[in-house]
């Protein structure tokens, strides 16, 4: 249970024992809470012994009386304000104007409490004001947790642009102080590599793209009934130079199946599983793509004969900036965000994403997407 601390601020002394009496043997809780609440009351007379205390220690929450001798607790709110101090200020007064409810609103008080007041009435305004303290406490939390993800972001982003522009900076070095010699040729290798960094930067750009579209955008502005079966030929076209490489064959499968949904994000979605599905298979291997309705929802289905993972690897595979390393996916290019939008999507429109995997066998990767 959580204790939060109470200053009393009022000149009547019947006043401070009574809140004190009532608060110190009242709980709060609320179903959304994870814990109750309990109060611990201090007590001063003014509003400058209350400026004192504050230099010292922030309560949780403030009962300020607004008629006080010397400072009153408009004066003392205003400075409460100026200091921008992280408390939960309620006014507790007989002389609630709506001039002074208005400029105490103003200056952060959160409640008035008016004199004289019962029991009931007390705690149904501390319930009210641990309420939202309690909110603004999750707020807080989950602002400050949005830095840090974003923070880890431009991290991990950064790291991954740094290491292929570090190794083209080499590569272009060496060709600057013809290290293999003044014959062209000899560099072959060299600018191969240089392409491949390049690619991979586009990629990795690419990606980054798609990943701030589907954090963007609003999928209801571009909704549209959409032919699944139509994407998913689109998606192996776009991939079939690769399949031709590497002499894979690649099969579509199912009836025509429509879903409302922006076409683009469709196919970001064929053309990450599509273009795995091929990367990491092997050469002569295999792919099948099948869309189908099951119950009330439809399902996108790849799977290939790839190089498949293992359990430990399938755990981590949605994860921004994961990628796979392992004997098996060594010189296999990718930015590691790719399932990651994936799943985004699905989720985007209150779908998920499975996978069932067994090393050296292949993969196979469902999209349910649920019909509204």
């Amino acid at each position: 249970m959580e204790t939060l601390t109470v200053l009393v601020v009022d000149d009547e002394p019947g006043i401070r024992s009574g809140i004190k009496r009532i608060l110190e043997g009242h709980r709060v809780s609320f179903p959304f809470m994870d814990e109750d609440y309990q109060f611990e009351c201090r007590e001063v007379a003014s509003g400058e012994e209350a400026l004192t205390m504050l230099e010292v220690v922030t309560p949780e929450i403030i009962l300020l009386d607004n008629k006080l001798p010397g400072m009153d607790g408009m004066e003392v709110l205003e400075i409460i304000k100026q200091r921008n101090l992280d408390v939960v200020v309620a006014m507790i007064t007989s002389y609630a104007s709506m001039e002074i409810a208005a400029k105490a609103t103003n200056d952060g008080a959160r409640d008035f409490i008016p004199k004289p007041f019962t029991p009931a009435e007390l705690k149904s305004s501390i319930d009210l004001i641990t309420k939202q303290y309690f909110l603004k406490k999750i707020t807080s939390n989950m602002k400050e947790e949005g830095k840090k993800i974003r923070y880890q972001f431009l991290s991990v982003l950064s790291h991954e642009l740094k290491s292929p522009l570090n190794a083209l900076e080499g590569y272009l070095q060496m060709m600057k102080e013809r290290e293999l010699g003044e014959d062209m040729s000899a560099y072959k290798t060299v600018l191969d590599r240089s392409l491949q960094r390049v690619d991979g930067m586009r990629s990795l750009i690419m990606d980054l793209l798609d990943f701030t579209k589907i954090r963007m955008e609003k999928k209801e502005e571009k909704v549209e009934q959409v032919d699944l079966r139509e994407r998913a030929e689109l998606a192996i076209a776009t991939i079939n130079p690769m399949v031709i490489q590497r002499n894979i064959k690649v099969s579509c499968f199912g009836d025509e199946v429509f879903y409302d949904a922006d076409p683009s994000d469709l196919d970001i979605m064929f053309n990450n599983l599509l273009s795995n599905a091929v990367k990491y298979n092997h050469d002569g291997g295999e792919v099948k793509v099948q869309v189908y309705k099951k119950e009330q929802a439809v399902v996108i289905q790849v799977k290939d004969t790839g190089i498949g993972m293992s359990e430990e690897e399938v755990s981590r595979l949605f994860k921004e900036f994961v990628r796979i390393k392992n004997s098996r996916t060594r010189g296999i290019p990718g930015s590691g965000l790719g399932l990651s939008i994936v799943s985004k999507i699905a989720q985007l429109y209150g779908g998920h994403i499975q996978v069932s995997s067994i090393p050296d066998q292949g993969s196979e990767f469902r999209v349910i997407l649920p019909l509204t």
